[in-house]
C-alpha cells in the first residue's frame, strides 16, 4: 500500500468518529434540518450555510460567542463571513438598534442618519466624493458596474478569475470554474440559469498577473468600461494582492481609459480607510457592504463624483436607481455605531490577533505534520491543506482538498470553533489573545487527530 492510500485509510478513521461526535451533539440541529427540508429546496435559503451532514442552528450569540439550538458554545471565527466585525450583540449596537426601532425602521423618505453615514465613510476613503447606499454588495456592485457602463458607453468588463462580487449575473463569471478553466479572457458562467452570453460581456484574467492583464486590457480597451478586482480574493482563498500588481492595475488602466472598480466588501476592515489605503492606491468606483451594516444588510457604491452624476435624479437622462429599504434609518443608525467603534486602534489590533492567529495554526500545522498554509492580511485568514504558494485561483484549487478542508470544519465544531467550511477565518474586535490561543489550541487537537488517524 502507497503511503498515499495509507493516509487517506487513516483519514476515513477520524471522519467517521468525527461526524459521529457532531451528530451526538446536534440533534436539536438535525431536527430543525429535517424540518427545514420540506419547506426550503435542500432546506436552506443560504448557499453558504450548508455544510454536511447538516449545518449546526444556532440560538444566540454574544461577543465572540455562539451559542446552538443545543447548547453547544462555539467561538465564532467566522462572523458572517466578516460582517460581524464587533461580534455578537455589542452593547453599543443593541442600543442603537432598539433607539430606532421605537422610532421605525424605515419610513420612505430620506432621513439624517443616511447623510451622516455618508459623510463618515467619504471622512474615512478619500477616493469616494459621492456614493449610493444598496441592501447587499451584490447590488453595490450592480451599481458600480452600471455607472461605469454609462460613464463610459462601453459595455464590457474585466475580472479576476476566482473574484467573487455576489450574486449579481455579470459577476457569477468564472468565480468557481474547477480545476480545468477555460483559458483567460474567457469565462465560465458559475451554474445553470446563467444566460451564455454573460462570457461575451465579462472577460476573465488571472490574479497577480500584471502583464497577463496589461495585454487583456490594451487588447480590450475599446470595449471595456472597467476592471473589477477585490484587494484580498475572499472567496477564492483569501488571497492578497502583491503591492505591485494592485498599483499597477491602478496605472494600466488610468492609462488606457478604463475605470478601475475596487470591491471592498470585505477588505474595508483592514485599514481606516479600507484595504485601498493599505495598499496607497485610489480607485475610479469602489463597492462596500457587510461590516458597513453593523449586522444589518446593506451594502453602497461611491467614487468620484463626475461617474456618480449619472445618479442625480436633478439630471434629465438619469439612471433610476431604487429600493426599498435603500438608506433605511435603523441600518443607517447601526451602520454608523458600527463605523465609530471600528477606530484606527482596534483595526490595528484586530490585524494583530489574525496575525497571531495565522502564527499559531501554521506553528500547530507544521509540529504535527498536518499540510496547510495559511493566506490573507491582517484580521483575514484562510486555511489551505497544502504547503503550496497560493497567489491566485489556480494554485489555490491545485492546492485544495475539499474532503480534508470539510473534515476540519467539521472536527473544529466538535472543539467549539466556527470557521467556514471552505477553511475560510475571520477575527473580530470582540475577541482576545486568550480567545485566539484557545482557537489554536482546538487547531493543533483537531490537528492531531487527523493526522494520527486517532
Amino acid at each position: 500500500m502507497t503511503m498515499t492510500a495509507m493516509q487517506s485509510d487513516a483519514r476515513r478513521v477520524p471522519a467517521a468518529k468525527i461526524e459521529q461526535a457532531y451528530r451526538e451533539r446536534t440533534p436539536a440541529s438535525r431536527a430543525l434540518y429535517d424540518r427545514a427540508l420540506r419547506t426550503m429546496p435542500g432546506g436552506s435559503t443560504r448557499a453558504a450555510t450548508y455544510y454536511a451532514p447538516y449545518p449546526a442552528y444556532m440560538h444566540h450569540g454574544a461577543g465572540c460567542r455562539l451559542t446552538d439550538v443545543d447548547g453547544n458554545v462555539y467561538i465564532d471565527c467566522l462572523n458572517n463571513y466578516t460582517s460581524l466585525v464587533h461580534g455578537h450583540a455589542r452593547p453599543a449596537i443593541v442600543a442603537a438598534l432598539a433607539d430606532v426601532a421605537a422610532r421605525g425602521t424605515v419610513h420612505g423618505a430620506p432621513v439624517e442618519a443616511e447623510v451622516a453615514l455618508a459623510e463618515e465613510i467619504i471622512r474615512r476613503v478619500p477616493s469616494v466624493e459621492q456614493l449610493r447606499f444598496t441592501n447587499s454588495g451584490t447590488e453595490a456592485v450592480m451599481g458600480a458596474i452600471r455607472a461605469a457602463r454609462a460613464y463610459t458607453g462601453r459595455a464590457k468588463v474585466l475580472k479576476m478569475e476566482g473574484g467573487y462580487h455576489g450574486s449579481y449575473d455579470a459577476a457569477e463569471v468564472s468565480v468557481d470554474p474547477g480545476a480545468d478553466p477555460p483559458m483567460w479572457p474567457e469565462g465560465r458562467p458559475d451554474g445553470a440559469g446563467l444566460s451564455p452570453g454573460l462570457t461575451g460581456e465579462v472577460l476573465v484574467a488571472p490574479f497577480n498577473d500584471l502583464s497577463a492583464v496589461r495585454s487583456l486590457v490594451t487588447r480590450h480597451r475599446r470595449d471595456l468600461a472597467a476592471v473589477i478586482a477585490e484587494p484580498v480574493m475572499a472567496a477564492a482563498g483569501v488571497i492578497p494582492a502583491t503591492e505591485a500588481f494592485l498599483r499597477g492595475l491602478r496605472d494600466l488602466t488610468r492609462e488606457a481609459g478604463v475605470l478601475l472598480i475596487l470591491d471592498e466588501v470585505v477588505t474595508f476592515r483592514l485599514a481606516f480607510g479600507g484595504a485601498q489605503q493599505h495598499y496607497r492606491i485610489t480607485p475610479d468606483l469602489t463597492t462596500f457592504g457587510k461590516l458597513l451594516g453593523g449586522g444589518l444588510p446593506i451594502g453602497a457604491f461611491g467614487g468620484r463624483a463626475t461617474i456618480m452624476a449619472a445618479f442625480d435624479r436633478r439630471n434629465p437622462e438619469t439612471i433610476a436607481h431604487s429600493g426599498t429599504f435603500n438608506g433605511n434609518m435603523a441600518t443607517m443608525v447601526v451602520g454608523r455605531t458600527a463605523l465609530d467603534l471600528l477606530t484606527m486602534e482596534e483595526i490595528a489590533r484586530m490585524n494583530a490577533l489574525g496575525d497571531r492567529l495565522r502564527r499559531g495554526i501554521q506553528d500547530a500545522a507544521d509540529a504535527t505534520g498536518l499540510a496547510m498554509t495559511v493566506t490573507g492580511l491582517g484580521s483575514l485568514r484562510h486555511l489551505h491543506p497544502s504547503r503550496a504558494r497560493i497567489v491566485d485561483y489556480r494554485t489555490a484549487v491545485a492546492a485544495a482538498s475539499r474532503p480534508l478542508s470539510a473534515l476540519l470544519h467539521l472536527a473544529l465544531l466538535t472543539q467549539g470553533v466556527f470557521i467556514a467550511p471552505r477553511g475560510m477565518v475571520s477575527v473580530s474586535t470582540a475577541m482576545s489573545e486568550d480567545d485566539v490561543d484557545t482557537v489554536i489550541a482546538a487547531f493543533r487537537t483537531v490537528a492531531t487527530m487527523i493526522v494520527e488517524g486517532a
